[in-house]
């Protein structure tokens, strides 16, 4: 159906990766632009663990410790099982949890992501069409996020599609502070 339009266009920033699809699907030409503000998100490198049970404990004493900081934190997890799971697991640390389960919640779940102390667990993220603002638009909560060092995204995996794990990894990249 896409094709039916005499015009295509769009802004995404993940489709480098799919360069080549795009061009062979929707013969669409990929043209990077490079962002208005130095980048000034801190990768850390993956993690591996040998059983499931010592990612678990591992993901939980994580959301525990930056929890008690009150830095808001994002986690992109693989399936609706696993957000569930670890949702209960995280026991004692009130999550959010965002797995297409709830449709009418869905957009003010993700509003308040930013907030201080929230705890969001969440299975893939693509777009979702709302932005993750520090502080949920009040200008001196986002200055307090701010200070704590922003939203904290973990990815409980990696994924096949690099595309994924980019929109996961943009969510800490272009939260928003203050008002819009």
């Amino acid at each position: 159906f896409i094709s039916l339009y005499p015009q295509i266009c769009g802004m995404t920033a993940t489709a480098h990766a799919s360069a080549m699809d795009f061009q062979d699907i929707y013969a669409l030409q990929v043209v990077q632009i490079p962002p208005n503000r130095p980048n000034i998100r801190i990768d850390h490198p993956h993690r591996i663990y040998t059983h499931k049970e010592a990612k678990l404990k591992a993901l939980v004493q994580e959301i525990s410790s930056v929890h008690r900081t009150g830095r808001p934190i994002l986690i992109g997890t693989s399936s609706v099982e696993e957000s569930a799971i670890l949702a209960e697991a995280a026991a004692g640390v009130p999550c959010h949890v965002l797995n297409a389960k709830n449709d009418a919640e869905e957009a003010d779940i993700i509003a308040k992501a930013g907030e201080t102390g929230a705890v969001t667990v969440s299975t893939n993220m693509a777009g979702r069409g709302v932005d993750i603002r520090l502080g949920g638009g009040d200008p001196a909560q986002a200055e307090a996020v701010a200070k704590l060092g922003g939203l904290y995204v973990i990815g409980t995996h990696v994924n096949e599609s690099v595309r994924i794990d980019d929109q996961l990894r943009g969510r800490s990249g272009r939260h928003r502070c203050g008002v819009s």
